[in-house]
């Protein structure tokens, strides 16, 4: 039987959710170095003078796209339907929306000749894949669209 569009398009939200958060595991471990080099030099330089808070901060947002990358597992029926389903991927596809479309802005930065932050427009054009796939998905989840 042939994988329904919905699903997929969640399975691809949740690996990328899942790699994100690995991701953001990684810099943990790499510390002050991998915060300036993403251009977060306020979490570097108090890495760098022994805080723990980008530490606590970095954990809470590997813990958050390790849930959302639950959620979407959840939708694309991979595990058992977690509480509250529809309004959660709903709400993660809209935030991933709502941060991508700063893409935008990113590139009409560029054209007015403003600095060009490359990573700042890549992360954006990622959530904005995401936030898509994620929304598209539930929709088609939800409204039953499929056959």
């Amino acid at each position: 039987m042939p994988m329904k569009a919905s699903n997929i398009l969640l399975l691809l939200a949740a690996l990328a959710n899942a790699l994100i958060a690995l991701f953001h595991l990684v810099v943990v471990f790499v510390g002050g170095p991998a915060y300036r080099y993403f251009g977060v030099n306020e979490l570097s330089d108090l890495q760098e003078q022994g805080s723990l808070i980008p530490a606590a901060l970095t954990l809470a947002l590997t813990a958050l796209f390790a849930v959302w990358a639950t959620y979407a597992l959840s939708g694309a029926g991979v595990i058992r339907r977690l509480p509250l389903l529809k309004t959660a991927l709903i709400a993660i596809g809209l935030i991933y929306s709502l941060r991508g479309i700063f893409v935008v802005q990113n590139l009409i930065l560029l054209v007015k000749g403003a600095p060009w932050y490359p990573m700042a427009a890549l992360f954006s054009a990622i959530a904005l894949i995401i936030g898509i796939a994620t929304l598209a998905g539930s929709v088609a989840l939800f409204t039953k669209a499929e056959g």
